[in-house]
């Protein structure tokens, strides 16, 4: 799928459920953050939209540059490099069984 195809789909799931910030402050621990729905929502909409808001919140923080896709063969993960060297999603992957499909 092309990225501006994908962007606006993501987009479009995300902006299905209008929230709006809400501050709560529990008797005791920090200020709470959260977003509830605008108005009657769908229900079955709520869900889809709040995971979108947070793959948007993911993709768009710092970790967003940091997330890769493992090279390991027939290998579809993806995971957060946390050191330079860091090529793969599990360290099994980095040398995978002979003939067989990576653990």
């Amino acid at each position: 799928m092309p990225v501006p195809e994908a962007l606006d789909r993501l987009n479009a799931a995300a902006a299905a459920v209008p929230t709006v910030p809400r501050l709560d402050r529990p008797d005791e621990g920090e200020p709470l953050a959260s977003h509830h729905p605008t108005g009657a929502a769908q229900c079955e909409d709520t869900l889809p939209a709040a995971l979108t808001r947070a793959v948007i919140g993911f993709l768009a923080g710092p970790d967003g540059a940091a997330l890769r896709a493992c090279h390991a063969p027939r290998r579809v993960r993806y995971f957060i490099k946390e050191h330079p060297r860091q090529e793969w999603c599990k360290p099994s992957c980095r040398q995978p069984s002979p003939g067989g499909p990576p653990p």
